[in-house]
């Protein structure tokens, strides 16, 4: 195969007609061509020489170049690719180090074998051009529902022909009750895009919880517009699915519109989704009046949030507890994704047990501490004081305001307090020395007592031991695994040190032992300090 006259114009032909029909850039057929040519011309004069293509896009006539660099005297290794500066002298007037000197050199006559490598690289070429063109189409796509057909099933996985390529629509991806055959038309969420070996894989969801969003999107002309907005979306696939929604404008009504005249809207999409079970309820900033949507049919009593933890209690009528939870736990599980909250749902009487149990605990605390009456100890703890150091350092007069008491049982009991307080910081600070708590830690400003005697009995005996400490390790934290949210209990959490607090210690102890610049520590602080100003 030469490259002659005749068959110039069938280079750019060749090239424009793959182009069409693997949907590329001409120009990268054409590049692709030249690659090969020049592979084949190696193979004609030398491996080791640098041959070059150039095909003129308007005539096709392929131009072959030898390519020589000149570089360094003792950087010459290819004495056929790579000329030495006294060298290249003889064909430039100065030559420079990188310069590169072209000979043109006569076309090559392909023979059998070299037109079939040729061919191969062609098409190498091309198919990773097409590949390329494809994982760029469908990133662009990521999010969004595409419409396919089923074109066949490998282990469980249905091969999906989504026009340009093919998605994978995984096994857990499908819902449950869900069968295709072979040219079913399928709609499907494109859940993931990504380069592997085999080239662009294009991973499809029918049980994401985005799906369903966007098949709202579809069917409520008001959250395509973005007047209604879908805040959270929660699914047990198949079977029941909880959203949220919230309008923009007062005068729609974002669950009405989502429902649509006689529900029209919200059952296309439960068609779609073969029946699954759609509780729209209304979206709100305040995380009890939400979760009180969440729940929904169940009635809510009372909900008492702990944002530190992350945590909820709702307590529902006896005759909801049922309802509240849902049959295998499914109404509170989907209520506590919508929310991002972990919720613990109690009755009207498991609640009022616990209220007794830590109203009695609390009694008996201030009795044993204070060596006060029944009567008394009840009184402290019905005006809301839960522990001795809220009784010792209280303003007197919210002693002075409750019943019977006057300014010399005020005294009197702040007394006792104080010095039931200090009885117990100095056996701690007794045993924290008996574990080998050094004084480096113990004269540390920020830790009490009993803080260093836990720290001790957890092995952190030494300013280095405590400089070593990550904040969540001292104040404990949340950590998911597969799924599940899980406690990880700090060595100082039940002292009611937060993350900040934690973190601040131990970065003023590594600045202390000299591991941190100080102007480290108060970069990270200043951040906080602007937070808080703003806040103010």
């Amino acid at each position: 195969m030469a490259i002659t006259s005749a068959n110039q114009l069938e280079l750019l032909q060749t090239a424009e007609a793959v182009a069409r029909e693997k949907m590329i850039d001409p120009e990268l057929v054409i590049q692709a061509m030249e690659d090969s040519l020049a592979r084949a011309a190696k193979s004609r004069y030398g491996a080791e020489m640098d041959i070059r293509v150039k095909i003129d896009r308007k005539t096709g006539r392929a131009s072959f170049s030898r390519i020589r660099t000149v570089v360094e005297d003792d950087l010459l290794e290819n004495h056929h690719a790579q000329l030495t500066v006294k060298q290249a002298k003889t064909y430039l007037a100065d030559p420079q180090i990188g310069d590169e000197i072209v000979d043109e050199v006569p076309p090559v006559d392909l023979g059998r074998i070299a037109a079939q490598s040729a061919k191969q690289v062609i098409l190498q070429k091309v198919r990773e051009a097409e590949r390329d063109r494809q994982f760029e189409e469908f990133r662009d796509r990521k999010g969004s529902i595409i419409n396919g057909v089923v074109k066949r099933e490998e282990y469980g996985n249905v091969i999906v022909d989504i026009g340009r390529g093919e998605g994978i629509l995984r096994r857990n991806e499908k819902i449950g009750r869900e069968a295709y055959r072979i040219g079913d038309r399928i709609r499907c969420y494109i859940k993931d895009v990504r380069r592997e070996v085999r080239g662009p894989q294009v991973f499809l969801s029918r049980t994401d919880p985005q799906f369903m969003a966007e098949l709202f999107k579809m069917e409520v002309p008001e959250i395509y517009d973005g007047i209604i907005e879908i805040k959270a979306v929660a699914r047990d696939p198949g079977s029941r699915a909880k959203i949220a929604v919230i309008s923009y404008d007062n005068g729609i009504d974002p669950v009405g519109a989502c429902v649509g005249m006689r529900g029209s809207r919200v059952q296309a999409v439960v068609n779609e989704l073969q029946g699954e079970k759609i509780d729209i309820i209304p979206w709100n900033q305040d995380q009890a009046t939400f979760l009180v949507n969440a729940l929904q049919p169940a009635q809510v009593s009372k909900v008492v949030v702990d944002e530190d933890a992350g945590k909820i209690e709702v307590v529902v009528p006896d005759e909801q507890l049922s309802l509240a939870i849902g049959r295998r736990g499914q109404n509170v599980r989907l209520a506590s994704q919508l929310t991002g909250l972990d919720i613990d749902i109690l009755t009207e009487a498991e609640e009022s047990q616990r209220r007794q149990a830590e109203f009695a605990e609390r009694t008996k605390l201030f009795m044993d501490t204070l060596d006060v009456d029944e009567m008394m100890a009840q009184l402290l703890v019905a005006e809301g004081f839960t522990n001795l150091e809220e009784v010792a350092y209280v303003d007197q007069d919210e002693l002075l305001s409750i019943d019977g008491f006057d300014e010399g049982t005020a005294d009197e009991l702040q007394a006792r307090a104080r010095d039931y307080l200090e009885e117990q910081a100095r056996k701690a600070l007794e045993s924290a020395r008996a574990m080998g708590v050094d004084d480096s830690l113990i004269g540390f400003e920020g830790l009490t007592p009993q803080m260093l005697e836990a720290l001790g009995k957890d092995g952190i005996k030494t300013l280095e031991d405590f400089a070593t400490c990550a904040d969540w390790e001292l104040a404990g934290g949340w950590t998911t695994e597969n799924g599940q949210r899980k406690k990880d209990e700090g060595i100082l959490e039940k002292f009611d040190m937060s993350l900040e607090e934690a973190q601040h210690l131990v970065m003023t102890a590594r600045v202390m032992l000299g591991w941190v610049d100080p102007t480290e520590m108060a970069a990270e602080e200043e951040p906080a300090e602007v937070e808080e100003e703003a806040g103010a």
